[in-house]
C-alpha cells in the first residue's frame, strides 16, 4: 500500500537548515569530502545543536499533537548528505524526539527531483541553488539563514 499524502503538509527540510552544522560545513568547504566524511563519522555520538529552522520544525511537528490533527504534518530531512554520514543526524533527531522518520540523502546529488517525488509542499534550506531548484520545478521554497544569531534552545519550555 502506498504512502498516504493526502490531507497532509509535506515539508522538506535540509539538515543544515535543522542543525547548526557550521563546523561541519567549514571542514566539507575547506578539507573536501573525505575529511567531512571523518569528522561526522568521529562525532556520530555527539548530538548536533538545533540550527536557524529547528523552532519552526518543531512547531510544525507540534500540530500533530492537536486533537483531530494526528499525522497532519509530515517533515522529511533533505540532504546532499551519504547515508554512511547521517547517523549523527537521525542520533540528534531521535535525541530532541522529533517526529521525523523519512529523509532524502542524494550523496551530494541535486534535490529537486526528490521533491515532486515525495509530494513536498514546501522546501526549507540554508542551500541557495536547492530553494531555487524547488521553485524552478514549481515547489514553495524558502532559505532558512544560517548566521547563528539565534538560538533555539529545545529544553526551554514551551508555552501551551
Amino acid at each position: 500500500m502506498a504512502y498516504d499524502l493526502e490531507h497532509r503538509l509535506v515539508v522538506g527540510v535540509s539538515s543544515r537548515a535543522l542543525f547548526d552544522m557550521t563546523v561541519e560545513n567549514e571542514i566539507f568547504e575547506t578539507q573536501g569530502v573525505d575529511a567531512y566524511k571523518t569528522y561526522q563519522e568521529q562525532h556520530e555520538n555527539e548530538f548536533m545543536k538545533p540550527g536557524s529552522g529547528f523552532g519552526l520544525v518543531r512547531a510544525l511537528l507540534d500540530i500533530n499533537k492537536l486533537p483531530g490533527h494526528e499525522g497532519r504534518v509530515e517533515v522529511i530531512v533533505m540532504s546532499r548528505n551519504s547515508p554512511d554520514t547521517s547517523l549523527r543526524m537521525f542520533n540528534s533527531i531521535n535525541h530532541y524526539g522529533l517526529g521525523i522518520t523519512r529523509a532524502v540523502l542524494s550523496s551530494g546529488g541535486c534535490l529537486a527531483p526528490y521533491l515532486a517525488a515525495f509530494k513536498t509542499n514546501l522546501f526549507l534550506s540554508a542551500h541557495e541553488d536547492d530553494v531555487q531548484s524547488a521553485i524552478d520545478a514549481g515547489i514553495a521554497a524558502g532559505i532558512i539563514c544560517t548566521d547563528n544569531k539565534y538560538y533555539f534552545d529545545p529544553e526551554t519550555p514551551r508555552s501551551p
